[in-house]
């Protein structure tokens, strides 16, 4: 890169408007279910998670993103929501959510919830309502329901497919018994999509972000937010490549992207703008650009968007500064940060998608025939590498929950035991996402590991698990949980995400080499060691080689 291009980098990220939280927070997701379970039930719940703040404290982040635990049938684990303004009692109750937001808030930890706006429940009040009432009704108006094709309406509307595998569309039977109308479900058939054209699905979602900023959470993560408008008229389309599920490998998709979303989200901006103390957005837009993406964070819309572009980079040095250079020219660009995250609920953990060798569309997940099966050890030395990076940049960084113990992708599931709709839409076709969503170890003698007092669990965890506990790593000055601690301990020291890029060069193509402030950090995603300019170092990922930084490894150093 040139002098020029490394100025203009640093030009970009001086843009940012204030200061505030939102724009250089580590942000930790917390999927409910997995995290702790404070009941026995063998499902993660509220006071599960309550109970374990401090331990999010000790590792140093700023806030936490709850996955949903609103009311809810749980047939896609609560991402199919039947009432937006209660808790499951699977998860607790009101006041437990309360006291959550409280004891977070006490140890000056922000909270963000999940929003599912694009689709509800089909137990859902509404859904309910629409199923007894008549073609063309104001029930039915709050959803996407069609006629079908064919001399009879035998035929889907159009031929969409879900993205968790066949039809986009369920008939429905009418209140006669006659086959009737089609409603549209870009997810499992139990999700019937909103219809957002309607103004009073806008205004019932202004109700639900009301509801939860009075009860003091600090901001929403808003699923498939690039999903609610579709193309009028509905066209035809068929995915392009097989796994552009989400839409980040495509343009021109006519139910993700469209234009009108965005004033969704200028509406949503303001209702935000009613409260104080720097309510965020943030929004899961799989897009298939960085600029595409930075449109969803322009100065009167949503305040962060999930940088997919980012998350799906292989581990190939210039493929990581292209993205990096591209984000910190895009983002700053409307006056928003960068964000960096490599592991969430939805892709295979970055311990294993790092060390694939074959094709793993997103959704796809991994299972004991997926080829390209992960080396364990190879994986968990370029995870740890990528993460020793991606907390170094400038911005806003997301970690995944587990991902600081150095979890692998669960891989050996039984398929009696799979829950992912994904799995069973595709008759096992596609192994979904079960895998990163295995609960957490925090002790290795414990019943489930410590995950609860009663050995119950959602998801068998893999005996191996025992060795990862969170307790067992405590004691390891080598382990992953002390590299986390470090990282974010240095990050926050050095203010790092309030900080420039400045690229280095001279280390050959094989290295991400640059500076922050006054830290260098040099990334080795080659196979042959690469020498260190002579400095401290600060952290490093693995274990360095005399005056040389192995393969798979990262540091930063304080250099003269």
């Amino acid at each position: 890169m040139s002098t020029t291009d490394t100025t203009a980098l640093a030009d970009a990220a001086q843009t940012r408007p204030g200061s505030e939280w939102w724009r250089t927070a580590v942000i930790y997701q917390i999927y409910p279910r997995s995290f702790a379970d404070g009941n026995g039930d063998g499902i993660g719940d509220l006071p599960g998670i309550t109970a374990h703040l401090d331990d999010l404290v000790a590792l140093g982040v700023d806030a936490v993103w709850l996955s949903p635990f609103f009311r809810s049938p749980q047939h896609d684990a609560g991402y199919d929501v039947a009432d937006y303004c209660d808790v499951d009692p699977l998860f607790g109750t009101l006041a437990d959510a309360d006291e959550l937001i409280a004891q977070a808030h006490a140890r000056d930890i922000r909270l963000i919830v999940d929003l599912v706006p694009n689709h509800s429940s089909n137990e859902h009040v509404w859904f309910q309502q629409a199923l007894a009432a008549a073609p063309g009704s104001p029930e039915r108006g709050r959803y996407m329901f069609r006629d079908g094709k064919g001399t009879a309406g035998e035929l889907p509307p159009n031929n969409w497919e879900s993205v968790f595998g066949g039809p986009a569309w369920t008939r429905v039977t009418e209140a006669d018994g006659t086959p009737g109308q089609w409603y549209l479900h870009l997810f499992d058939s139990t999700q019937p999509d909103f219809d957002w054209s309607n103004p009073e699905v806008q205004e019932e979602f202004r109700r639900v972000l009301r509801f939860w900023l009075d009860r003091g959470v600090d901001g929403f993560r808003v699923d498939v937010a690039h999903g609610l408008v579709k193309t009028d008229g509905l066209p035809d389309h068929l995915p392009s490549v097989d796994g552009d599920s989400m839409g980040g490998d495509a343009d021109d998709v006519p139910y993700w992207g469209q234009e009108g979303v965005h004033e969704i989200y200028r509406d949503w901006n303001r209702v935000l703008a009613e409260y104080d103390g720097d309510r965020a957005l943030c929004a899961e837009a799989w897009l298939p650009t960085v600029d595409k993406t930075a449109l969803w964070v322009r100065p009167d819309e949503m305040h962060q968007a999930f940088n997919f572009p980012y998350l799906m980079t292989q581990w190939h040095a210039p493929e990581l500064r292209e993205v990096i250079s591209e984000s910190l020219r895009a983002f700053p660009a409307v006056g928003a940060p960068a964000t960096w995250v490599l592991s969430n609920h939805d892709v295979v953990r970055h311990a294993s998608r790092l060390a694939l060798t074959a094709e793993n569309p997103q959704g796809h997940g991994i299972g004991p025939d997926s080829p390209g099966q992960p080396i364990p050890e190879v994986g968990l030395r370029r995870a740890r590498a990528a993460t020793t990076l991606m907390l170094a940049l400038p911005g806003s960084s997301y970690l995944y929950q587990g991902e600081e113990l150095g979890l692998p992708e669960v891989i050996e599931l039984p398929d009696d035991v799979r829950q992912d709709p994904t799995w069973f839409r595709t008759d096992g076709e596609r192994y979904g996402r079960d895998g990163c969503r295995v609960p957490l170890p925090w002790t290795p003698e414990a019943p489930a590991y410590g995950f609860n007092t009663t050995g119950a669990s959602w998801l068998p965890q893999p005996a191996e698990w025992a060795g990862l506990a969170r307790s067992v790593q405590e004691d390891q000055p080598d382990s992953t949980l002390w590299l986390y601690r470090s990282l974010l301990a240095t990050r926050r020291a050095e203010g790092l995400g309030a900080g420039t890029l400045e690229w280095l060069p001279g280390y050959g193509d094989d290295v991400v080499a640059l500076r922050n402030g006054d830290v260098t950090v040099i990334a080795n995603a080659g196979t042959a060691a690469v020498p260190l300019p002579k400095g401290t170092v600060l952290v490093a990922s693995g274990p360095l080689a005399g005056d040389d930084l192995p393969a798979d490894t990262a540091v930063w150093l304080r250099t003269a």
